[in-house]
């Protein structure tokens, strides 16, 4: 009895049951992670049954497929490690839910991982956070062949073939800044999204330019068309230095629109301020005409509106800019509203300057345009590229009544 420590004697009592909590917690988180592992394997299950149309060994005339065994796979949760039994199925194509999203949240850690090293964590402090994320604790050497592997995999995403047609194509850049030799130096990182035939939105490209110049959008374009990118019939960009040369070189059938909203900034910053409303308000005018010649028109009345009110540099921008802006006219009405601005990637752009304002100067280009693209991956993973973003129907039904009318 004496060997027993208790309260009295101010013993040992505390470190028993210590030692007893620990064994419980450590019994109750693997207790927690078999109930994960079997909850996960009866959906994984269940998801199978519905795809065959039928359960395991059941005779069903709705039967669509049946089983060809499984194949483990690891899968890391809050809970720990666990291992997924995957169902394979004979002729059908076995995609489930729960692996999408993990690769969804797979995409997100990876992008995390590529912002922490290049934001100049510790690996210690790496360590830690992985473990928050994923629930196991990764080694240093782990964390850097893990940022090798990350960039490997964001690198074969940033060449991937472009496959289908895209019959719009937003383009824009983002300055960052890296560190060169000691100074602070621009960098700009390119971005390309398009709209495929099927009305979804698509992220095409994501590359560095020495500078937004002629030759850095010529060296974007021809890496997207050396991809596969075809079918373009508009661009819709800002009036970027040699831009438009180079979509002209690489994508001569293409028509250019010049973004209504960055072209409405443009005469802005002519205009005293006491008078923008007013302003704005003509210029929207011009592009709510029912065509391009009616657009036309009312652009030289306003023009001429501008001149009475002594704005002549307002006037003289309305004058020589606005054919730029109108291209999207000549496409379906129902399409105008998404296809005369550039906000379907100024948003994304928001987003990146967002999340690489903690970075502050990049070591080089190369890290900026991999943390830009993985960000770019993650949100190509999410709603973002799950929904339809236009009606394509329309645009299908003009080319067949040109062709028909070509033909005739």
């Amino acid at each position: 009895m004496d060997s027993v420590a208790g309260p009295a004697n101010g013993g040992n009592f505390a470190g028993v049951i210590r030692i007893e909590e620990d064994k419980i917690r450590s019994h109750v988180d693997e207790v927690v992670r078999e109930t994960v592992e079997q909850t996960l394997n009866g959906l994984l299950e269940a998801e199978a049954d519905e795809l065959c149309g039928a359960k395991r060994y059941a005779h069903s005339p709705e039967r669509l497929d049946t089983r060809a065994g499984h194949y483990d796979r690891k899968l890391h949760t809050k809970a720990g490690e666990v291992t997924l039994s995957m169902p394979r199925l004979r002729s059908l194509p076995f995609e489930t839910q729960i692996v999408e999203r993990y690769r969804r949240r797979e995409s997100s850690v990876e992008e995390a991982l590529v912002e922490m090293y290049l934001a100049g964590v510790s690996v210690r402090r790496v360590e830690d956070i992985t473990e928050a994320l994923w629930g196991t604790r990764v080694s240093p050497s782990a964390v850097s062949e893990l940022n090798q592997k990350i960039y490997a995999q964001i690198e074969a995403w940033r060449n991937r073939p472009i496959e289908g047609r895209h019959a719009y194509v937003y383009l824009d850049g983002i300055w960052l800044k890296r560190s060169w030799g000691g100074e602070v130096k621009n960098v700009a990182v390119l971005v390309a999204v398009g709209v495929r035939e099927d009305g979804y939105r698509e992220i095409l490209g994501v590359a560095e330019g020495a500078k937004e110049d002629t030759e850095s959008w010529r060296s974007f374009l021809r890496h997207l068309k050396q991809r596969g990118l075809a079918g373009v019939r508009l661009v819709t960009s800002d009036k970027c230095l040699g831009l438009v040369e180079a979509v002209g070189e690489f994508y001569p059938e293409a028509a250019w629109q010049r973004c209504m909203v960055h072209w409405y900034r443009n005469v802005m910053s002519v205009v005293p301020k006491g008078k923008v409303k007013e302003v704005v308000a003509m210029l929207k005018a011009i592009h709510a005409q029912e065509d391009r010649q009616a657009a036309r028109d009312k652009a030289q009345a306003v023009a001429a509106k501008l001149d009475a009110m002594r704005l002549a540099q307002a006037a003289t921008i309305v004058r020589t800019g606005v054919d730029e802006t109108l291209s999207y006219m000549a496409f379906p009405r129902e399409h105008w509203t998404r296809i005369r601005t550039n906000n379907v990637l100024e948003r994304i752009m928001r987003e990146i300057r967002r999340r690489t304002r903690v970075v502050g100067n990049f070591p080089d280009g190369k890290s900026a345009v991999m943390l830009v693209a993985a960000r770019l991956r993650h949100i190509a993973g999410t709603r973002w590229g799950r929904r339809i973003y236009l009606d394509m129907e329309r645009m299908r039904e003009i080319e067949q009544t040109a062709g028909e009318v070509t033909v005739a």
